[in-house]
């Protein structure tokens, strides 16, 4: 019934996984939602982490390229000032526009991954787009208001998942 919310790996968060895992899955662009899964929704520039999370996804070899369901001018501060490439107003779940930037990007499905935090928008967004995603938990506890219908349905859904063992940990063996 949920099998298109079932997440391909589940972390805490994006700072908690290992530069090695993308390696050593083949992920060559990471798309990174941004709103409570790099930053808080509140913020126009990136945190330390966030920075220190992007030089070290680059150094790997790693393209970092935000996709965002936000609007333009705070996504576009907070990509500009982290020095990353971004898509804004994604409409996640919708799927067009992620394998549109795929296409242009010439990104290889297989070597492409989206994070994210929330099952509704992220992880049906990277099924339908054809490319792996790991879902993580948010990382603060304030959502935009947009958000909170969506946390509605994503509860139970991830309470269901969770109960069925479907969340598979980053940190795993394949």
């Amino acid at each position: 019934m949920f099998k298109r919310f079932i997440p391909d790996y589940h972390a805490a968060s994006v700072y908690d996984v290992e530069i090695q895992f993308f390696l050593s899955h083949g992920i060559k662009n990471l798309l990174i939602d941004l709103d409570n899964t790099l930053d808080s929704y509140k913020l126009f520039s990136p945190s330390k982490r966030a920075v220190v999370l992007k030089e070290k996804l680059i150094a790997a070899g790693i393209n970092v390229f935000i996709i965002s369901n936000n609007h333009g001018p705070r996504v576009t501060a907070y990509a500009t000032a982290l020095g990353v490439e971004y898509l804004h107003s994604t409409r996640k779940p919708f799927a067009y526009k992620v394998k549109r930037l795929l296409k242009e990007k010439k990104y290889r499905p297989e070597e492409t991954m989206l994070v994210g935090d929330q099952l509704i928008t992220d992880v049906l967004c990277a099924k339908r787009a054809g490319i792996r995603v790991l879902l993580t938990e948010k990382i603060v506890t304030e959502d935009q208001w947009t958000t909170h219908f969506n946390r509605l349905l994503d509860r139970p859904i991830r309470r269901y998942l969770k109960k069925k063992g479907r969340l598979k940990e980053w940190m795993t063996n394949d």
